[in-house]
Formats: C-alpha cells, sequence, structure tokens
C-alpha cells in the first residue's frame, strides 16, 4: 500500500489561483492529490482533465473520481496535451496548467517497476510499460561512448565513465536484468564509499531519464501548454532536480522576455512578444512539509501566467 503524500499542494492551488467554473490540467495525475485539492476548489460548472502516462495511475483516477462529472482521465504524457484536450475542452479554454514531474512514490515502491535501486525487481523504468524499451534491453545494445555520455549529462554522475565500463564488462558475461544485479555493479565502482547519496541514485536516474526521453518532453509539453493556455491561465511546474528545474526556469524566462532580437524597437510583431509573466521566484516546501513527507526536499515550484496578445 502506498504512502504517497503529494508536494507543495496549497503552493500550487495557490499559484493556479483556481477559480469555480475554470477548466484545469493536471498533466502528471501520479496518485490525484494535487487533482483532489483542485477540485475541492471547483464549482458546478469547472472541470478538470488529468493524464498520466502509467496506466495503473488512470486506472486509479477512474476509481477515484468515476463520480465527479466533472473531472476526465487519459492514458498519455503532457507532450501531447493538445490531443487530449481538443475533443474535450470545445469552446472553453485553459485557466491553469499543473505538471509534478518525475516518478510518483508508487512508482518507486513498486518493484516489478524497476525505478528503485533499494529492492530488487525487473530492470524496466518506463513510465508506460506498454511501450518502448526497458532499461535491461537499452544496456544490452548502448555502446560504451552514448552510456558515458548518458550517465554524465542526464545523471551529473561523476564516475560515468567507471560505471559505463564496469556496465559493459558485466553485460558480457550475462544480460543485466535487475535492478540489483546493476546496483551490484555500481557498488563495485564506488567501492562502498559513505555519501549523501546512494550511489546508484545518479545512474538509476540517467537511465530512467533517457529511456523516458523525459527532457525531451519537457522542452515539448512547455511549449505546449504555453499555447493552450487562456490569457490569465497559469502554468505550474514541480521538478525534483537541477536538470528539469533549470529546463522550466529558461523557457519561462524566455518566455516572459520575448524574442531579444526586437528588444528596445517601438514595433514588435506578435509573435515575438513576450507570452508569459513570472509570478514569484523559486517555491520550496516548509521545513514542516519535508518532515511530514521526505520526498517534498528536492521539490521546486515555479509559477508563470498567460499574457495577452497586446502584451
Amino acid at each position: 500500500m502506498s504512502n504517497h503524500q503529494p508536494v507543495l499542494v496549497t503552493e500550487v492551488l495557490e499559484g493556479l489561483a483556481v477559480v469555480e467554473d475554470g477548466w484545469y490540467v493536471d498533466g502528471t495525475y501520479g496518485r490525484g492529490g494535487h487533482s483532489a485539492g483542485i477540485l475541492a476548489r471547483l464549482g458546478e460548472h469547472g472541470r478538470l482533465l488529468a493524464l498520466d502516462k502509467d496506466p495503473q495511475a488512470v486506472d486509479h483516477a477512474q476509481r477515484s473520481f468515476a463520480a465527479d462529472a466533472r473531472f476526465s482521465v487519459r492514458h498519455g504524457g503532457f507532450e501531447d496535451l493538445r490531443k487530449h484536450t481538443e475533443p474535450w475542452i470545445g469552446a472553453h479554454s485553459l485557466a491553469g496548467i499543473l505538471l509534478d514531474l518525475g516518478v510518483s512514490s508508487p512508482q518507486l515502491e513498486a518493484s516489478e517497476r524497476g525505478f528503485s535501486f533499494s529492492t530488487d525487481g525487473p530492470l524496466d523504468m518506463r513510465m508506460n510499460p506498454t511501450e518502448g524499451i526497458t532499461a535491461a534491453e537499452w544496456l544490452r545494445q548502448v555502446d560504451i561512448s552514448e552510456l558515458t555520455d548518458v550517465l554524465r549529462r542526464l545523471g551529473e554522475e561523476p564516475r560515468a565513465r567507471q560505471i559505463a565500463r564496469a556496465i559493459l564488462k558485466a553485460r558480457g558475461k550475462a544480460p543485466i536484468t535487475t535492478t540489483g544485479e546493476l546496483v551490484e555493479i555500481i557498488m563495485s565502482v564506488s567501492g562502498g564509499r559513505a555519501s549523501r547519496i546512494h550511489p546508484a541514485t545518479r545512474t538509476f536516474q540517467a537511465i530512467r531519464i533517457c529511456i523516458n526521453d523525459e527532457l525531451e518532453n519537457l522542452r515539448l509539453g512547455l511549449r505546449v501548454c504555453a499555447s493552450l493556455l487562456a490569457e490569465g491561465g497559469r502554468l505550474c511546474v514541480i521538478s525534483f532536480h537541477s536538470l528539469e528545474d533549470r529546463i522550466v526556469k529558461r523557457f519561462m524566462a524566455r518566455e516572459a522576455k520575448g524574442d531579444p532580437v526586437y528588444a528596445g524597437l517601438p514595433e514588435v510583431p506578435l509573435e515575438a512578444r513576450p507570452t508569459l509573466r513570472l509570478l514569484g521566484g523559486l517555491t520550496r516546501p516548509s521545513q514542516r512539509e519535508i518532515e511530514t513527507n521526505p520526498r517534498a526536499r528536492s521539490a521546486r515550484l515555479r509559477v508563470a501566467e498567460k499574457l495577452g496578445a497586446s502584451a
């Protein structure tokens, strides 16, 4: 049984500035903590569409909110938000979108999903277990150059080259098919050195981000979300590591400035004008929330508001 707790719920609801008759999207349902908070503030005519790549999350949503006519759920990712909203929204407009990035607690706790280095299980790591290749399949075919690059770039792993060599050496003897086998290989390189984080953390993060194409999907999803929001609509994004947050921060900052080519000129084409207004800076969880929900420790929230065409 999962003890999943959503992070920064109060801050997200304040960021979205939920209005009773607004139409909203929770682009990463997880286990519905944020969705429940949004629904609690919606009136009879408000609506919420939830998305998730994980079929188990979609099933949870259908069971949890089946009786609520204001709620709809789709199986898919926020990078495909336009496809999912067009038949749903009709003549209405989006007042807010939430993206809560990364892996949910239930996914980490399910050993058969392969996300966690804490329990042994199949080396899968797919957000959507119905499509794409598993981490085990990817490790079976990747060359040392690409593997080193992924570990260094997506995991910021200082021992990327040594770990990549150890993985290729191990797979030459037998396929690496479980999380426990991968952890053992990583530990052989780290020597079990004491550290603030587990020696396998960065490698698992890097492989997961790679096989799910998480950063490219985030870049695409941010553009889609910003384009779909109505004037005054809010975009709230929760990230959990610096790679994600850097992309979110740069995107919002760029959209808030507009095209620098036209800076200072009296006439700026519509497509070159700012599209977003930044609302505050980086929001982190309180110490009290971290104490009750340790997963919240690395959470970071950024909020932006959609500007009108005359901005």
